[in-house]
């Protein structure tokens, strides 16, 4: 009888904390077996998500080869209902401040610390929003045909001098189709969510095209899809869209300055998490 009564506790113990797991899952906490399989069906259903609508706007883009400028707009459409998509499924709270930012053509660019910050770009970029992106991308399944497709932009950033041509040639087109650009300053994705040098790619596109430059800042999307894993943690996140800042003045011989006054505004605004170590070290020298 005995041996029985502490049978079943231990099984009701047992049973409480998997319970607990369940819940802190729910709540959006990571401990326990039970948060894990709620992450891992997330993503199942998240990527099952996206093959089937990245399919139907395949087809969309195929009948519309003919008119390049309807496909970008396609595309935009399809990233507005994808991208918002995907992360109700992954469950990540979002907060968005400055929407009103968006009401204007721009190149909008964003810090890049993990995928989810793509699926947020592609929700948020206005229509008429062209992207550009490593060249290798045509060979992401699926994903990268679609964007191919879409008419956005790729460039060889393994040459330096090519790559700058490239921007000159998104310039122009921008320009000439009234279009918006967005990209990733950083060229690469931060592996610990620290903000990393910025690439001149997009003051180069600015002096082009004199549209102004709108900052989108993302914070905590690095704690809610780590570095190497394929585990999304529903943690919240931000995005703060801040007031575009005027080109048509810039002047080619203070390209160096304006990459680093546009990088300081993100400086400004993410969390000490998120800054470069140089420039906590300022601050406390300060």
């Amino acid at each position: 009888m005995d041996v029985a009564t502490s049978s079943e506790r231990r099984w009701l113990q047992w049973a409480r904390r998997q319970a607990a797991a369940y819940l802190a899952a729910a709540a959006g906490r990571d401990d326990g077996w039970a948060a894990s399989a709620v992450a891992a069906v997330r993503v199942v259903v998240c990527f099952a998500a996206m093959m089937v609508t990245t399919a139907a706007w395949a087809v969309v883009m195929l009948l519309l080869l003919p008119w390049p400028c309807e496909r970008i707009r396609q595309g935009n459409l399809y990233g507005h209902v994808t991208g918002r998509m995907l992360l109700w499924i992954l469950g990540n709270p979002i907060k968005v401040e400055g929407l009103e930012h968006l009401n204007t053509r721009g190149i909008f660019i964003c810090n890049h610390a993990s995928p989810l910050d793509i699926f947020l770009v592609m929700w948020l970029a206005p229509a008429g929003t062209v992207g550009i992106a490593k060249k290798e991308i045509i060979w992401y399944p699926l994903f990268g045909q679609l964007y191919v497709l879409a008419n956005h932009l790729r460039i060889d950033r393994s040459n330096p001098a090519a790559a700058i041509q490239s921007m000159k040639e998104v310039a122009r087109a921008v320009v000439k189709n009234n279009l918006s650009l967005i990209l990733f300053p950083e060229g690469t994705r931060s592996k610990n969510g620290r903000l990393l040098p910025f690439k001149k790619g997009f003051v180069h596109a600015a002096l082009q095209t004199r549209l102004p430059i709108v900052p989108m800042v993302v914070t905590d999307t690095h704690l809610a899809w780590r570095n190497g894993s394929l585990r999304v943690r529903p943690a919240p996140l931000t995005v703060k869209i801040l007031p575009p800042v005027r080109t048509d003045g810039w002047e080619e011989e203070r390209i160096n300055e304006y990459v680093e006054m546009v990088r300081s505004l993100y400086i400004d605004n993410l969390p000490d998490s998120q800054k470069p170590i140089e420039a906590l070290a300022t601050g406390k020298d300060d």
